[in-house]
């Protein structure tokens, strides 16, 4: 039975399911909905270890990986899988995001998502997802649901897959490279790239409840009127004077 830490294992995945299995990963993290739970970032980072002759053996690969192979079809597969995503939304619209809550679908996923596509505009985001986990699945379907057109959506793809795909892939292969006993580094330097992904996520979630927070006692204030002296059945207001 397979342990579901595995899943948030790089190394694991490279190991198992090889250099069609990072591909296709990176395909299903970017235009599945499904796939926001996968490891893109450090699986990036440790494939780049992987296509390194000095790692290779040391992750556990028979050989390296093809690096021209790497640098070509990931960013293939992030941006054909983040077209895929907002096709789904453009086509879809809110019926895709009015799902019953469940284990692996939240609407605060694609709350947040949609607070990025707003907060940086719809090109910007487009890039900027790319580097944050969750966002950057969750982002293309909402891009296309609020009718960013293909045609734009698709200039700033690219961008963002390339960017995000071959940074990632080189700073492994150099770091495989360059580092020596690098091998021993690779599930410390995975956490640590993890938490610098969701730093931003972390940010903006204390910073949304914070809002919330203000929000609700400014809606409050304006309901306590200041103490007025109470007027009697009689009571008249002065006359003005002559």
């Amino acid at each position: 039975m397979m342990d579901l830490t595995n899943l948030l294992d790089a190394q694991w995945w490279i190991v198992t399911f090889g250099l069609i299995g990072i591909l296709a990963i990176i395909f299903a993290e970017t235009g599945l909905l499904v796939g926001f739970f996968l490891p893109g970032d450090s699986l990036l980072v440790v494939a780049g270890m992987g296509a390194s002759t000095a790692v290779a053996s040391s992750v556990g690969l028979d050989s390296p990986f093809p690096l021209g192979v790497l640098l070509v079809g990931a960013p293939l597969c992030a941006i054909a899988g983040a077209q895929l995503g907002h096709y789904i939304g453009m086509k879809t619209g809110p019926r895709l995001f009015s799902r019953p809550e469940s284990r692996l679908f939240r609407q605060e996923y694609v709350e947040k998502a949609e607070h990025y596509f707003q907060k940086f505009g719809p090109s910007k985001a487009v890039v900027l997802a790319r580097f944050i986990p969750i966002v950057r699945t969750f982002l293309n379907p909402v891009a296309g649901m609020l009718g960013m057109p293909a045609p734009r959506f698709l200039l700033w793809n690219v961008l963002g897959g390339l960017l995000w795909t071959e940074s990632m892939l080189l700073i492994g292969y150099y770091a495989g490279s360059a580092i020596p006993n690098v091998d021993r580094y690779i599930l410390p330097g995975a956490a640590v790239i993890i938490l610098l992904s969701v730093i931003p996520i972390v940010r903006e979630v204390l910073k949304s409840r914070k809002e919330l927070k203000a929000g609700r006692e400014s809606a409050v204030q304006p309901a306590v009127q200041p103490a007025t002296p109470p007027r009697g059945r009689h009571h008249r207001d002065p006359a003005p004077p002559m």
